[in-house]
């Protein structure tokens, strides 16, 4: 089955929810970037806390972007993702090789180490929106719990997950984000506490068959949960060569000679999905004219 969000209400509006399985989208990302198994759960929990957000934005062409930047061998994580549920991204660096963690799970936030999470919304506006917090353990989904807390003043509760197989490919990949509303009364937490406290690994209730709903059920059942809308998510990078062609443009002629002066073709990379695209020099000089 494709990977896909599912968006929830519950309590009569006093919560909103988003669950998610994303195991296509993350190994996909392992694909193109060939990471190690540590780099490609943290890069998979980012993603799909990626996705699961941008379903929070309501304009078809607003862009949100998460940014890890920290001292952990992992060289950070970039992010985007659109409302329509396509996400790409990126880690420093991809091949980080750690040690298991003491529970023998995979390191993430040794290798994200100490830093900031930066969480940038461009919604068509003057200026983006931006807020920063410190990341408090690297985990990714603590630290989205505490910006969400801290930044919009909004309760929340984030599960995120990336299980591995042996041969390093992904077997299972989600998560989940729950919202207390502002007037969202005592009695709602209280019973929403009690439902989180059993939930204890979301890769285990994915890999024993439970899809985005089932873990909406087990967080709301019981408080009159409703499922909302369906969402696919994907991973998905809209760069190509005409792209790119464009960033050429703008450099500007003298550094565009310089290349040509060179006498060897150009290959440039997108960070994003990790594609090279090759300009050899007569393509060079055709760019060259649409630059005078």
């Amino acid at each position: 089955m494709s990977d896909y969000i599912v968006r929830g209400i519950a309590a009569d509006g006093q919560i909103r929810a988003f669950a998610a399985v994303t195991t296509q989208t993350v190994e996909t990302a392992r694909e193109d970037h060939n990471t190690s198994p540590v780099a490609t759960a943290a890069l998979g929990r980012l993603l799909t806390a990626a996705g699961m957000m941008g379903a929070m934005m309501k304009g078809e062409k607003d862009v949100l972007t998460l940014q890890i930047k920290a001292d952990g061998p992992l060289g950070g994580i970039t992010v985007t993702a659109d409302s329509q549920g396509n996400v790409k991204g990126y880690v420093g660096n991809p091949q980080v090789l750690l040690h298991a963690n003491a529970k023998g799970k995979l390191d993430v936030a040794k290798a994200v180490g100490q830093g900031f999470l930066n969480v940038i919304k461009d919604m068509g506006l003057k200026e983006p929106y931006s807020g920063q917090t410190m990341l408090q353990t690297g985990e990714i989904a603590e630290d989205l719990t505490y910006y969400f807390a801290t930044s919009e003043q909004v309760p929340s509760s984030v599960g995120l997950g990336v299980l591995m197989e042996r041969d390093n490919t992904v077997r299972q990949a989600g998560g989940f984000i729950v919202q207390l509303m502002p007037f969202a009364q005592e009695e709602t937490i209280a019973k929403l506490e009690a439902n989180l406290s059993k939930i204890t690994s979301v890769t285990a209730l994915l890999d024993q068959g439970d899809g985005p709903e089932d873990l909406l059920r087990r967080l709301l059942g019981n408080l009159d949960l409703e499922i909302t809308d369906h969402l696919p998510v994907r991973f998905h990078c809209s760069c190509s060569k005409e792209r790119v062609e464009k960033a050429l443009i703008s450099i500007g002629s003298k550094e565009l000679q310089e290349m040509i002066d060179e006498g060897k073709p150009v290959e440039l990379n997108c960070h994003f999905c990790n594609t090279n695209y090759s300009f050899t020099v007569e393509e060079l000089k055709k760019i060259l004219q649409k630059c005078r």
